[in-house]
């Protein structure tokens, strides 16, 4: 009789597992793939060209950093509803000290320096007062919007230093400057969330305050170091829309960014219940966004369901993260 090779069982059960857990944690990589095969069927020249692709990621550069950002107040457990507003804050404060100084070194420095004490003390006051973030951050959405409109009148500031745009309408080569910020703001933070202290005491906190507690981790200092990242975000941000538009609007500047960052860390595996996400797969989630939001616009999908079809694919993006949890 010949022998017969025997396959171990458990290697078997190794090897299962492994591709379970692989396809739990980087399942929206597939998913976008298949999202991008779909559009690439339906709409073949027109979403395939590289005018269009290039469009995409450029439209959505704002929103991706914000995500970016986002998916560390989410991971250490916390929301912040004021983004948006905030963005037009720190962009007014851009403007206004450009056209004070005709400096763009310093008002993009001002600029970040102001997004990240904003966002600081944000933090404190959560991290601190021992307050609900998603209490504190409403009310500050309320306060950078009002006091904009306030200031504005209603309307806008303008840059008078033609020097600015260029931080936004130039390109390096084919590729256009908000790409390049975009690719820059997540290797930084990919390399926080996966090789730094505070990068690791971030899902610590996230996952079990009390633990990270009594382990001698300072649960505050890290909720507002989460914090801070998010406000290096919205000052980063906030240059490039002021730049890109050579203006800031305070009725319709940052609309809803903040729900649209928190969608598409969501969408990427960031677990609104704290302590799980991935940098790459939020990078997925941003390009899933974007992918479905111009192929809805190449189909020809009225205005009004977009948001509704984007909502669906929120709420089956939960799901799938619940089931994971399970």
């Amino acid at each position: 009789m010949g022998n017969k090779t025997q396959v171990n069982p458990a290697v078997n059960a190794g090897v299962v597992g492994s591709f379970r857990k692989f396809f739990s944690g980087y399942s929206v990589i597939v998913v976008t793939i298949i999202i991008f095969i779909v559009a690439s069927i339906f709409q073949g020249s027109n979403f395939l060209s590289a005018a269009n692709i290039i469009n995409v990621l450029r439209n959505n550069a704002v929103l991706g950093i914000l995500a970016l950002g986002m998916a560390f107040v989410i991971i250490v457990g916390e929301i912040d509803l004021s983004v948006g507003s905030q963005l037009v804050a720190v962009g007014a404060i851009c403007l206004g000290v450009l056209n004070r100084t005709n400096n763009v070194v310093l008002a993009v420095i001002v600029a970040i320096g102001c997004a990240v004490g904003f966002s600081a003390c944000m933090g404190l006051i959560v991290a601190k007062g021992n307050v609900p973030s998603f209490v504190v951050t409403l009310g500050f959405m309320y306060i950078y919007r009002s006091v904009c409109q306030y200031f504005m009148d209603g309307g806008g500031f303008y840059g008078k230093v033609g020097a600015f745009s260029k931080i936004s309408n130039s390109s390096l080569g084919p590729i256009p400057m908000p790409i390049i910020y975009l690719f820059i703001v997540f290797i930084v933070y990919f390399y926080i969330s996966r090789y730094t202290k505070t990068g690791r005491h971030i899902y610590s906190v996230g996952s079990n305050a009390r633990a990270s507690k009594l382990s001698g981790i300072s649960v505050s200092k890290v909720k507002v170091c989460a914090f801070i990242i998010m406000g290096a975000s919205v000052g980063i941000a906030a240059v490039i829309e002021a730049s890109r538009m050579n203006s800031i609007n305070a009725s319709s500047s940052g609309n809803s960014y903040e729900m649209y960052a928190i969608a598409m860390a969501v969408i990427g595996g960031v677990s609104m219940k704290g302590g799980r996400g991935k940098m790459v797969c939020v990078l997925f989630g941003i390009f899933i966004l974007a992918i479905v939001n111009n192929f809805l616009n190449l189909m020809g999908v009225s205005a009004f369901l977009v948001n509704a079809i984007k909502g669906a694919i929120i709420i089956v993006a939960v799901l799938l993260q619940k089931k994971d949890e399970i």
